[in-house]
């Protein structure tokens, strides 16, 4: 199934469909302009990265069912991740690298991969920061949420985005070239980026993401310094 249209010129704070199952929230402050999303799932809701902590998404949650899982891509996607958590009672995953980031928080971390259940699986894709991951979601031909691993460039096209933040950029690499092994062109549809989306204009997604994903070049990619 196609994901539904949206208007650029539309400004909402409302958490927009991308696709039937999928919303994403608006851009907020706590994460540095992040965009989060929530995929809606038989066995269990699923957050990726936090949203404003606000009443208009918390009643947004609770409309379509809660959280039973919740995401977070990398360090910089926490935000207020700890009072979403107590106010849901969901089980927050985040890789093992940046679990000391939620002190207070009972998590479930991993290591290199962890299935969630059979649509959705988290891979570890370190360079942006240490513990940055992605999601992966196997409906309507592959999704990857990428956090800040992978970003829309000014023309939306994908691509590791190297700046002074940046933890490890040839780690970061490094990372990528797994992702353009691990799928296909069968298997890999889309990507929704955690920031970025206004070069998307209105969109909210990149579609037709493997070929893309695949003709990056990493060895002239490697030899690019940091924006800042």
């Amino acid at each position: 199934m196609p994901p539904l249209s949206q208007e650029s010129s539309q400004i909402s704070k409302s958490p927009q469909a991308v696709f039937d199952n999928i919303f994403a929230f608006s851009p907020n402050r706590d994460t540095l302009g992040g965009t989060s999303y929530l995929i809606l799932e038989k066995g269990g809701n699923i957050l990726v990265d936090c949203p404003a902590a606000d009443k208009g998404n918390e009643d947004f949650l609770r409309s379509h069912g809660g959280i039973r899982w919740f995401f977070i891509t990398h360090r910089g996607a926490i935000g207020k991740a700890a009072q979403i958590q107590s106010n849901f009672e969901c089980e927050v995953i985040i890789q093992e690298q940046e679990a000391y980031l939620l002190p207070s928080v009972n998590l479930t971390t991993f290591s290199q991969e962890l299935t969630i259940n059979s649509q959705v699986r988290l891979i570890w894709t370190p360079g942006h920061s240490p513990g940055s991951s992605c999601l992966y979601y196997k409906d309507f031909g592959g999704v990857l949420f990428s956090g800040r691993h992978l970003l829309p460039n000014q023309q939306g096209k994908p691509v590791p985005l190297r700046n002074s933040k940046t933890f490890h950029w040839p780690r970061q690499l490094k990372s990528v070239q797994i992702l353009q092994t691990s799928f296909t062109s069968s298997t890999l549809q889309y990507i929704l980026p955690g920031a970025n989306t206004g070069y998307l204009r209105g969109k909210r997604i990149i579609d037709n993401s493997y070929p893309e994903l695949a003709n990056l070049d990493i060895p002239n990619l490697l030899l690019k310094q940091a924006v800042v």
